[in-house]
Formats: structure tokens, sequence, C-alpha cells
């Protein structure tokens, strides 16, 4: 591309930036951040911890969301700035600089954008992602591997911290299971839609005869419920079984009964946990993991109290696929809710998933 080009690109995204301002609200969260710092100053301000906690919190995000929005702000300028001068005194030299920082701003002003559609109570919240192998034996469980390694990918790519919880080795290959934490803000707003069925056709490699195989597996995706959420569980309602971790982790991991499984007795919810070192550690994240899945369970039933929660275990059966994954005979990705679909199936494999993503959001936006 030309100057002259990149710098009429770079004009074309300038109401789109403004735009941005206005449906983020800046100048209003601005107003409320002031307003919110003025009550810290308060003398009583920490006599009700309950309520400093909440103030506070609400200042780190809303911090968050200005110091983004400013320093989009400022890529656009500096590299708006440059163009024009480069131009001015007819000097290319930059012009490698131009083009670099003009995709990196478009890319960031589309993610940023996305947030925008983030409504959700929990959308800000970090996602648990809990894979399960459908039937078939060995093809699902590696279905489910290949899947844990996607989301990983995705993850990687965008900055985020990913912490495997839980897992089930396959018997030959892959996983049976598997629970991912996948730390970083909005992550279950953005992965909220990858909740379902997902469905592989390929030539499998675990087939002497080269048959073309269909592999089925789950997800559920819930959001990591924060500790001053208060959720009220009755203890003789929960189960608990210790077990030796089956991974990696060195002798203390595999020689001792440190993982933990939880069942909720009432709803039959079982999670578990055996990455942290000690039985206690895992029972806390075993604990939030279960607070987490029946917090999300309650909210998207509309119920009360978690206490009406009833017969779980079919309101989280799976459903028919969301999505498809083709290796064989030809390449596709495809959404079956939203028809977005993408040709490159090893780019989605290594983690291409925001046009699905943004595909999902676009079209739920309430």
């Amino acid at each position: 591309m030309q100057l002259e080009e990149i710098l009429s690109e770079i004009n074309k995204l300038g109401p789109r930036l403004k735009s941005l301002y206005e449906s983020l609200k800046i100048s209003d969260s601005e107003e409320k951040l002031q307003k919110l710092e003025g009550k810290t100053s308060n003398a009583n301000f920490w006599n009700d911890a309950e309520n400093s906690q909440k103030i506070i919190s609400e200042i780190s995000t809303l911090k968050s969301k200005i110091k983004e929005y400013k320093k989009l702000k400022n890529e656009y300028d500096d590299i708006s700035t440059l163009a024009q001068m480069s131009i001015q005194e007819n000097d290319d030299s930059a012009l490698g600089e131009i083009e670099s920082g003009f995709k990196e701003f478009s890319k960031n002003l589309e993610t940023m954008t996305l947030t925008t559609l983030l409504t959700g109570e929990y959308d800000s919240q970090n996602a648990i992602l809990t894979f399960h192998a459908g039937a078939g034996g060995t093809e699902a469980q590696d279905w489910v591997e290949m899947l844990c390694r996607m989301y990983t990918r995705w993850a990687e790519k965008h900055g985020y911290k990913v912490k495997m919880l839980d897992f089930l080795d396959g018997e030959e290959a892959g996983l049976k299971s598997a629970s991912l934490l996948i730390e970083g803000e909005n992550t279950y707003g953005f992965l909220k839609g990858e909740n379902g069925v997902h469905r592989l056709v390929r030539i499998s490699p675990f087939d002497s005869s080269g048959r073309r195989h269909t592999s089925f597996a789950s997800i559920e995706v819930i959001p990591e419920i924060n500790d001053n959420i208060e959720v009220e569980i009755s203890p003789e309602d929960i189960k608990m079984d210790v077990f030796r971790a089956s991974g990696a982790g060195g002798q203390h991991v595999n020689k001792t009964s440190s993982a933990v499984r939880l069942t909720h007795i009432p709803t039959g919810i079982v999670v578990a946990c055996q990455n942290e070192r000690s039985q206690f550690q895992n029972r806390d994240t075993a604990m939030k993991i279960l607070k987490s899945k029946l917090i999300e369970i309650k909210e998207r039933e509309h119920l009360e109290k978690i206490e009406d929660i009833k017969g779980v275990q079919k309101e989280i059966a799976w459903g028919s696929q969301i999505r498809s994954y083709v290796f064989m005979p030809y390449t596709l990705v495809k959404d079956h809710r939203t028809s977005f679909e993408a040709g490159n199936v090893e780019a989605v494999m290594d983690g291409d998933l925001d046009g699905f993503i943004e595909a999902y959001l676009k079209q739920n936006i309430s």
C-alpha cells in the first residue's frame, strides 16, 4: 500500500473510534470515576468493608476501561500523524512502520469494539471450560485433546493465562474429560457462546483402513465466580472424595491422595481438581468451580435460589452440535447457529476463533 492509501484507510476508522467512545460511555465513566474516588477519601469509607470493596472493584474496572480507550486513541493519533508527516515530506522511509501500526490499531479497535457487546452480569469474569468426550472411544477422546489445545492457543494469542484444573486420560490416546481455567478480562463473555457440542469429521489416524469418522465432544463454559459473591451451599449437601492425581507433577502429586472430587448431592453435579499441590488447595478450587456452576445454572434458569435447581443433568445434556469441523472430504469449519464459516480448518485449530466469537456476540446482542 502507498502512504495516501494507508492514510485514507486510517481516516475511515476515525468514525468507528468515535462511535466506540460513545458506546463505552467514556465521558460518563470518567465522571463516575471521579465521584467514586472522592468517596474513598471519606474518613468512614472502610467502616463498611463489603461496600468499600465493591467501590474499589468498580474503580479498578472504570480505570481499566478508560486507560484502554485512551491507549487506543493514542495509537490512532500517532499512526495518523506519522502518515500525514510522511506524505507532506514526501518520505516513505516509515512506510513499513505505518503499515504495521495500522494493522495493530485495526486489530485492537476490533477487539475493544467486541467488548461493547458484552452486557451479561458475569461477562467480565474468567472462564472455566469443561470438556467431555462423546461416544466413539479413542476418536472422541482425541477430539477432546484437540479442542483443549485449540482454546489454549486462542487464549495465548490474546495474552490470557491458561491453567489445567483437572483431566482424565483416555485409554489409548487423548482425554476422556478435562477442565481449563482461562484467566483474563472478559474471557467468559467471549467464550460463553462456545458452550455446546462440537462435531469432528476426518479420516481417523487410529483406523488402519483409512475410513472417515465423525466424533463428538461437549464443552461447558461457566464464569469463575469471585470470592466476594456470596453463594449459600449447605455442607451436608457436599460429598467429598479424594484420589491420587493422574498426571505430571512429580512424586508428590502421584504418591499422595491430593486430588479432590466434590459432588453436590441435590443436583448430582460433580467437579474435580487435581492441579494444585495440596488437598486443601484442590478442595478450594473445586468448591469455586462448583459454586460457579450452580450460579450459572441459577441465572440461566431464572431461579430465585440455588436450592431451586433440580434435575440439572437434563438441563446440561448434549443437544445438536453447535459447530462442525470438517477435515475430509473438504476443509470447513461452520457454526450452525450463526452460519459463520472458515475454510482454513488448521488455522481454526490453532486458535483462530475470533470470527466465530464475534458472529455469535453480534447475533445474540440484546
